[in-house]
């Protein structure tokens, strides 16, 4: 069970694309939420990591995916999985025309490159 304290019903994420690779003309693979703030990070399989780097800088240990259709949430904390957990203020995801990986005029033509994909 994901602890009350680690999430806000309230609060709506901070944008439909990271927040830091915004601020600086990047691009990432898929998005994460902060449940208790918001905050949309990059996931892990992105350069970045914007997401991981917001848990730990923030104290914020539980993530859910802004994918669209992904309900699962992240302790980082516990390492914990959770298939579903509270319904967090919308929009649930970023929107389902945006990209992926996005935004795609920022996604560079050797992307799976410099991801080390095979």
């Amino acid at each position: 069970m994901i602890p009350e304290s680690a999430f806000s019903l309230l609060v709506p994420p901070s944008g439909t694309g990271c927040v830091e690779c915004d601020a600086a003309g990047g691009w990432w693979v898929h998005l994460r939420r902060c449940a208790l703030c918001g905050h949309i990070g990059c996931c892990d399989d992105s350069l970045a990591k914007h997401a991981t780097a917001h848990a730990k800088a923030a104290g914020h240990p539980v993530i859910r995916s802004f994918e669209p259709d992904e309900t699962w949430f992240w302790n980082y904390d516990t390492s914990e999985y959770f298939e579903t957990g509270p319904e967090l203020a919308p929009p649930q995801s970023h929107p389902v025309d945006q990209s992926v990986p996005g935004p795609a005029d920022r996604v560079p033509a050797d992307w799976e490159d410099l991801l080390g994909a095979p």
